[in-house]
């Protein structure tokens, strides 16, 4: 069974996580909607729902049980850094159920990079 994800940081097709994905499909490039903020964790961003939000870019990828077994680790969402939730996205994908990694930890004083990491 495959699963929609959306990814938004290292995991895109220029990202440094790529490898962690690359064997997966791409199916498109897509945005959220506008309810999510971005911030910098230090090499890597974390996407938090927000009142204030904006539209996020990335990409939706089809991924299979051991693929997504893969990010859960990268994710550590064991570990409570995020977790794997259905997120919003706009267009052609609004009625769809993509899941994607929120981030689950405070962002207090962490930079807001706005639309696109």
């Amino acid at each position: 069974m495959k699963t929609l994800v959306f990814v938004y940081g290292t995991l895109k097709r220029d990202g440094e996580n790529h490898g962690w994905i690359a064997q997966q499909q791409f199916v498109a490039e897509a945005h959220t909607a506008p309810v999510y903020r971005m911030y910098d964790l230090g090499g890597y961003p974390g996407m938090v729902r927000a009142a204030d939000g904006v539209s996020i870019e990335g990409e939706v990828w089809s991924v299979d049980e051991a693929g997504l077994a893969r990010l859960d680790v990268l994710e550590d969402t064991d570990g409570g850094e995020y977790e794997r939730v259905v997120v919003q996205l706009e267009g052609e994908y609004s009625t769809q159920p993509v899941e994607g990694y929120i981030y689950l930890r405070g962002v207090e004083g962490r930079r807001d990079v706005g639309e696109c990491w």
